[in-house]
């Protein structure tokens, strides 16, 4: 079990002493003076010498109760350790409406580049718990669906919310402003290793940036960036639908500019890469996985439950019957 916010705990002095400070200076003073107490004597009677230690007691298990709900307990189901490499790594995706394009086999059926580069993704993602992991989408313009994160299921939600071709932003390929979004996540961040994976499957056609100015702003900020052109030789088979609403397919030349990825690549310390199917796309990723990789072991805790409501019902059960003994069993005259 561990306390989330323990500094509550020293409530349990600072109570003890005020109460301390209360009987010192102020409970050695009676209350009523009486010139005889004959008459009180029926009336003490009535009441049981252990009462007033009992119903104290109550009341402060209760507080004590309170002060420890505060200091918020929670209970894990264990400790993990697992292999970091403490690296922070930008995934710039291609959402372009040439990645619809189904040249692609993944379980035995034709899929699009984009399905295929998701889900190899996600195997990449799972396998690197330790490092923090964000998520640039780009097309015609480049912006960050997900930031640096160590919640790889926050990161995960957001992929599969990315659609290729998607009628909200402007198609096109904006290399250069993808690897500039990258930059401006990882630029001030103090970590191991700061890299760049950038997917994409044609040509710098969008955007502000240039391509290898963003590089050499990268070389310059000590980022590698890994490119990785994705799509078959030749030509690809493109869905389309037909005035009968029924899928269709044309071919369309695949036109990846292998030379300024490349160059891309070479500038910043990466590697250029060209994945013409699912296998290699995954053999491409455990590639990177290797080359950047620093094993160290740390412990990473998991799974808390918060336990403070089992203490504030506890808390309200002692309340409760020291209230119900007072007013019954040890009544007090007034």
């Amino acid at each position: 079990m561990r306390l989330e916010s323990p500094w509550w705990l020293l409530l349990l002095i600072i109570f003890p002493l005020i109460g301390w400070v209360k009987y010192r200076w102020f409970g050695g003073q009676p209350s009523l003076m009486f010139s005889s107490v004959q008459l009180l004597r029926g009336i003490t009677a009535l009441s049981k010498p252990k009462s007033g230690f009992v119903l104290g007691v109550l009341r402060w298990v209760a507080l004590v109760l309170f002060v420890v709900a505060m200091a918020r307990p929670q209970w894990g189901e264990g400790v993990e350790k697992i292999k970091a490499s403490g690296i922070d790594i930008a995934v710039a995706f291609d959402l372009s409406g040439s990645m619809l394009a189904e040249d692609f086999q993944l379980k035995g059926e034709r899929v699009n580049r984009a399905t295929v580069a998701k889900e190899v993704l996600k195997g990449f993602v799972e396998d690197r718990p330790a490092d923090r992991i964000g998520l640039v989408a780009f097309a015609g313009r480049a912006y960050i669906a997900a930031p640096l994160t160590l919640d790889h299921d926050f990161l995960m939600a957001n992929l599969n919310r990315l659609e290729a071709g998607s009628a909200s932003i402007e198609d096109g390929t904006a290399i250069g402003s993808a690897i500039s979004a990258g930059l401006n996540r990882l630029r001030d961040l103090d970590s191991e290793s700061r890299i760049i994976i950038l997917m994409t499957d044609g040509q710098n056609n969008s955007g502000t940036v240039n391509p290898l100015t963003a590089a050499e702003a990268a070389e310059l900020l000590g980022v590698k960036v890994y490119t990785i052109g994705v799509g078959t030789i030749g030509m690809a088979p493109m869905p389309y639908t037909d005035v009968f609403n029924r899928k269709r397919y044309r071919n369309v030349e695949v036109n990846i500019d292998e030379d300024t990825l490349k160059k891309i690549a070479d500038l910043t310390g990466g590697k250029y890469f060209r994945a013409d199917s699912s296998r290699k796309l995954r053999q491409i990723y455990n590639d990177i996985d290797k080359l950047e990789k620093t094993e160290i072991e740390v412990e990473r805790y998991f799974n808390y439950d918060e336990l403070f409501h089992y203490f504030i019902l506890a808390g309200l059960a002692f309340l409760l019957l020291e209230l119900i003994l007072a007013n019954s069993v040890w009544l007090k005259l007034p």
